[in-house]
């Protein structure tokens, strides 16, 4: 018999990391900034939104502003995540090393490590019109609630989705200087996308979840994993045809979601349940379905305007 596959550990000390002071080290780690898989996932629904609104060309200065609100939110958002879910780290395999899990950083100093990036954050939501400021700042509740949800419900991929996804609500407006129904086919499914893109990621902790009582979808689907992700990857690919649909009503505009369903199938095909390491590459690999989704969106927006 081969044995189990290892937990991939949730900090890895790349070279130039391991070189920085301990508390600087620590500080990048807490909000992930050496894992910028989270915060490509961030980005790609707002950039969608200006490609598909037709202003990634023009506006590219916004596009450059989204990645730096990614980044900064992103960050945030874990240090939040982290500060709240401390105890549930400790019981946990992969996330037992986290600085505030680990003991070696206190609530005092992440608290001001959150301060500190949702300040960047402000600083990018004041570049935003209106509209798009009043959509980005109504985010702050879902946030808010997101790391409780794990104990609430068997689906807190979902409410990730809800998160995961809001940056194609301000990016519409802040494009296109109003809303409009592509924007909502957009978010609905990317919210799709991102349930079954993290629930491939949830694959990696399954057994210890189990053990400390956190909820999952994939602890739900259990032995429909595979089926499970495969039908979220689906109504994220029809519901992005929709809006590429209403952008431009012609059945070769909707070729353009050709390679990333490729994409996305691969994902499905050649996931291997019981193996952490792998269900870590097909997370990850979806910053490049994001990118295959943009191209789709900037041909459509650009050849439509």
């Amino acid at each position: 018999m081969s044995a189990p596959a290892p937990i991939v550990p949730d900090s890895e000390h790349a070279r130039p990391l391991a070189r920085l002071p301990g508390l600087a080290r620590d500080l990048i780690q807490l909000a992930r900034l050496d894992r910028p898989i989270g915060s490509w996932l961030l980005f790609w629904p707002g950039a969608w939104a200006i490609a598909l609104a037709g202003e990634a060309v023009r506006r590219w200065d916004l596009i450059l502003w989204f990645a730096l609100g990614a980044v900064a939110m992103r960050g945030a958002g874990c240090v939040y995540n982290d500060i709240v879910d401390r105890d549930l780290d400790r019981k946990v395999e992969r996330t037992r090393s986290r600085p505030l899990a680990s003991g070696r950083l206190t609530r005092t100093i992440a608290w001001a490590w959150l301060i500190a990036l949702c300040l960047i954050g402000l600083i990018v939501l004041l570049q935003l019109n209106r509209p798009a400021q009043i959509v980005s700042l109504a985010a702050l509740g879902p946030v808010a609630v997101y790391p409780f949800m794990k104990r609430i419900t068997w689906w807190p991929q979902a409410w990730l989705g809800i998160v995961f996804s809001w940056a194609a609500l301000p990016g519409w407006p802040a494009a296109a200087g109003g809303f409009g129904a592509p924007m909502a086919w957009l978010y609905a499914g990317s919210i799709a996308w991102v349930i079954g893109y993290d629930t491939i990621y949830a694959l990696q902790d399954i057994e210890d979840d189990a053990l400390a009582g956190v909820k999952s979808s994939a602890r739900a689907l259990g032995g429909k994993v595979r089926p499970g992700v495969a039908v979220f990857y689906l109504i994220a690919l029809a519901l992005w045809a929709k809006a590429l649909w209403t952008v431009r009503p012609e059945a070769l505009a909707l070729a353009g979601l050709v390679p990333i369903a490729l994409h996305l199938g691969w994902q499905v095909a050649a996931l291997r349940l019981d193996d952490p390491a792998d269900a870590l590459a097909k997370f990850r690999a979806n910053r490049f379905a994001g990118l295959l989704m943009f191209l789709a969106c900037l041909v459509v927006g650009t050849t439509s305007t």
